[in-house]
């Protein structure tokens, strides 16, 4: 009851209360798309490039969100690009985009006057003070046009996601819709960062899926049930890191691992009791 009673009190709070509920929300049907396509490298390639984003944004002097989405974005296109040519395969250019980011964040930010590895902190781990009220309206935004899309066109994703050869063969442009996922993949990544900081959020787009794939088999109900686990476990870490005082994304990581313990744990004794009562009829 205290930590609802301070969303109440404290402004900064709030945000990050309605920032933990949009991200989950997001990162839930977003994440059913990139683990269902197996495409979970690839979204950490997109998250690490990215700090080469705010490294230059940092260095420039401007908003670092920008600085991150733009690299996120045409990352995320780099890579949609090569692997579609065939020129370089899929996993060497996301290794290449993935260390070329990270190495280019820590170039413009130890060129930065007054530099400090405090400053990084936030972007890595996340951190619930740094959530504006502009991050939650963004959010809001974002979660709006992935919640349409995902009504308006549930199907020829779900295609593209299991077997582009299938979709195309119904004539989907399983082409236009990669890039527009890659794109929907980046901006999610990026405005989600504060919450879950570089390093842990690739793990908000997989665990919550994975959960919910334990007990659900179709990726219609995985799409609903994965952003309610996503959720359900953001807000529960952020109070965990209201009331302890540690790091939200390390909240949330062990609150979801701990759900997926124990949702394998219950899946595995569901097995095993099936499997004794077909032996002993």
């Amino acid at each position: 009851m205290e930590f609802f009673d301070a969303l109440t009190h404290y402004d900064y709070l709030l945000y990050a209360f309605a920032a933990c509920i949009l991200s989950g929300i997001t990162c839930g049907i977003i994440g059913t798309y990139v683990v269902c396509r197996r495409r979970v490298f690839l979204a950490g390639g997109i998250t690490h490039a990215s700090f080469g984003g705010l490294g230059l944004a940092f260095f420039l002097g401007i908003n670092p969100i920008l600085g991150a989405l733009l690299f996120a974005i045409l990352s995320a296109f780099g890579i949609e690009w090569t692997s579609e040519r065939g020129r370089i395969r899929e996993d060497s250019a996301i290794g290449i985009v993935w260390s070329v980011g990270m190495a280019l964040g820590a170039l413009f930010m130890s060129l930065r006057p007054g530099y400090t590895s405090g400053d990084l902190a936030a972007y890595l781990f996340g951190s619930i003070i740094t959530v504006t009220r502009n991050d939650a309206l963004s959010l809001t935004l974002l979660t709006l046009v992935v919640l349409a899309g995902t009504m308006l066109w549930l199907r020829p994703v779900m295609y593209t996601a299991f077997d582009r050869d299938f979709a195309r063969s119904r004539g989907i442009h399983t082409r236009t819709i990669s890039y527009l996922m890659a794109a929907f993949v980046a901006v999610t990544i990026v405005l989600s960062i504060r919450i879950m900081g570089i390093v842990l959020l690739i793990s908000l787009l997989t665990m919550p899926v994975v959960i919910a794939n334990s007990w659900l088999k179709s990726y219609r109900s995985i799409i609903v049930a994965a952003p309610i686990l996503a959720a359900a476990g953001n807000v529960a870490g952020l109070m965990l890191s209201y009331h302890y005082e540690i790091p939200p994304g390390t909240a949330i990581i062990f609150t979801l691992t701990l759900a997926l313990i124990i949702v394998k744990l219950l899946s595995l004794r569901s097995k095993k009791c099936r499997l004794a009562d077909e032996n002993h009829p």
